[in-house]
């Protein structure tokens, strides 16, 4: 709610103070502090990519969401498992392993990637940035009983590994399937295609929850409430496998809708293959939610490391589940690690296999981000107590949802939604192919090292088009490579190890003429912030604060500018407050769109959200 218009004589007084600021060539001061409420709506993006920032800290976090994902289009952000996991300092598999985080303690949201305020804070920035935030839900299981008594976890929590003893919730004893107790063997899983030991048996020795009992499902729906309460818009539940399926309906059944959207939370369940049990397939437990397709990503891998021919092929794949169903991945932390599927260890056959899985209509694409490692079970960079570090790209951690041409494909992916088919897939040779999404994409990939020129139908209206690889559009022009489409068709160069990719939303223009357009936006402030708009191309300042273009004040609380902008141009922008200590407020919500007519003039008027 707006603060009422002040009396005529101060709207004078401050008219004339913005004048006389702007004349002077300082920047104009924003008046009356109105805060917005804690749970405004958001808009959040409309894309079904995620980015697998796996093990990256809270900070680092919302961070990527507010400089790159949010701005690029990513629809969701998957994050490490946020409750209190066991600390091992001194494990026989090195100083805090990787695995630690799969051994809860406690549902504390305290962990070692953050706290439970910089967690909440996390979650608000990146819906500030249109992004949703799922959690790597770990529910099957606590900790190791193999873990003694008095082993404590990130918080501090003292649990009994030997003793079923996890106090903080409370679970005892009672909780969890133990043998005789349900479990038919001696505590592990000795066959992998019997349903029972796979379901009511310790994995790897972890203390298997006892889900049938509806105590049990209540406190884990109470952790997953919790959770939704502060934002969280899905899971990636880790080890649904070893759940019986009702047992998770029955705990889905008590998880609230979610707070941004008011829809029921996205669920992504770790299913993995190999059983010859039609009863433990992933497409067995599609009625809960989407599963992870592992033979997805095994398959990409066999044909990015034989012959990127042969994913002509891939209809007809025996694949884990439908299409619809599918959480889509080029890899994850326990398949990278085994080496049955591509990772950044394999250059630039890893770069274009995820290019491709954002390009073909299989599933719900993500995109893995993580640190570097030597051994399987590596700690991420972390401080002496094993809190994790801020993520600096680099050597030791891998951001390839930031680079250039995975945020373009991010766009091309986002473009082509509608279209749920692949047409005139070529072949040029057996390394080197393209395909488009009916009108409103084409991509050609070439995983040689000798650059290849072809002729591709791309089935794209006419006109020059900036490769999204390569650089963005900037509606003026293209910052990477141009390419013409004349009779639907186009002579592509695609040089070696690379791609080159094409949509709709991407046109380049060399025409001169501008379309004045006008940005009306009413935002309350408080003194000393001032107001931009920022937006995807260079007279909006390329998604760049610093180069935001600032609006004037003098018709408050509306703030006013009028930019020239390229004819018939796909637009994107938003609107920021830039605060006077210098850092920078984001409206939240998904980028606000429009398109520039290609003649006249054009008005937004808009209010913050």
């Amino acid at each position: 709610m707006h603060n009422p218009k002040p009396p005529l004589r101060s709207r004078i007084r401050r008219i004339l103070l913005a004048a006389a600021v702007i004349a002077s060539g300082l920047t104009p001061l924003a008046v009356v502090p109105t805060a917005a409420p804690a749970n405004a709506a958001v808009t959040l993006n409309d894309s079904e990519v995620t980015a697998n920032l796996w093990q990256w800290n809270w900070k680092s976090v919302a961070a990527a969401c507010t400089n790159h994902l949010g701005p690029a289009g990513y629809g969701a952000v998957q994050v490490a498992p946020p409750q209190e996991s066991v600390s091992l300092p001194n494990s026989s598999d090195g100083v805090h392993p990787w695995y630690e985080v799969y051994q809860p303690v406690s549902y504390k949201l305290e962990s070692r990637f953050g706290t439970r305020r910089q967690f909440a804070d996390m979650v608000t920035a990146c819906h500030n940035a249109g992004v949703r935030v799922y959690v790597d839900a770990v529910v099957n299981h606590m900790a190791g009983v193999n873990n003694p008594a008095g082993t404590r976890g990130y918080a501090g929590t003292e649990f009994n590994g030997p003793g079923y003893s996890f106090p903080a919730v409370p679970y005892g004893a009672g909780d969890f399937h133990r043998p005789g107790d349900n479990c038919p063997t001696s505590g592990g899983i000795e066959d992998w295609n019997n349903e029972a030991q796979v379901t009511s048996c310790e994995l790897l020795s972890l203390a298997d929850l006892y889900t049938e009992k509806d105590s049990v499902r209540n406190k884990i729906a109470a952790y997953l409430n919790d959770l939704v309460g502060l934002g969280v818009d899905g899971f990636r539940v880790d080890a649904v496998k070893h759940m019986k399926k009702d047992d998770f309906a029955a705990i889905l059944a008590k998880v609230n809708n979610t707070v941004a959207e008011g829809r029921r939370p996205y669920v992504a369940q770790e299913i993995f293959d190999g059983a010859a049990n039609d009863a433990l397939k992933a497409r067995a437990y599609i009625g809960n939610g989407d599963v992870l397709d592992f033979a997805y990503a095994k398959g990409v891998k066999a044909q990015f490391q034989g012959s990127i021919a042969n994913l002509a092929t891939l209809p007809s794949w025996n694949l884990d589940a439908p299409s619809a169903n599918v959480f889509a991945m080029v890899t994850n932390h326990d398949l990278e690690r085994d080496g049955v599927v591509l990772s950044y260890k394999n250059g630039s056959d890893y770069v274009l296999a995820n290019y491709f899985i954002l390009a073909y209509p299989h599933g719900k694409p993500s995109v893995y981000d993580s640190f570097t490692w030597s051994n399987r079970n590596q700690s991420p960079p972390a401080d002496g107590n094993g809190y994790v570090t801020d993520t600096v790209c680099g050597s030791n951690w891998t951001c390839l949802t930031q680079s250039t041409g995975i945020k373009g494909m991010v766009g091309w992916a986002n473009t082509t939604r509608s279209v749920k088919t692949v047409s005139d897939f070529k072949a040029v040779n057996s390394n080197v192919i393209g395909f488009r999404r009916g009108d409103r994409g084409w991509i050609g990939i070439n995983d040689s090292g000798s650059a290849a020129t072809a002729e591709f139908v791309t089935g794209l209206a006419d006109g020059d088009y900036c490769d999204v690889i390569s650089g963005t559009a900037t509606g003026s022009g293209c910052t990477g490579t141009t390419v013409t489409v004349s009779g639907g068709k186009a002579t592509v160069t695609i040089p070696a190890n690379n791609a080159v990719a094409l949509h709709a939303n991407a046109r380049a223009t060399t025409s001169t003429a501008k379309i004045a357009t006008s940005f009306n936006a009413t935002v309350t402030t408080y003194y000393g912030q001032n107001v931009y708009v920022v937006g995807n191309i260079a007279a909006l300042g390329g998604w760049n604060p610093a180069a935001a273009v600032p609006l004037s004040p003098a018709d408050y609380p509306i703030w006013r500018a009028t930019v020239n902008l390229p004819p018939a141009t796909a637009v994107e922008y938003k609107y920021i407050k830039k605060n006077p200590d210098g850092s920078v407020t984001w409206e939240s919500g998904g980028n606000r769109t429009f398109t520039t007519p290609s003649t006249g003039t054009r008005t937004n008027n808009d209010t913050w959200r």
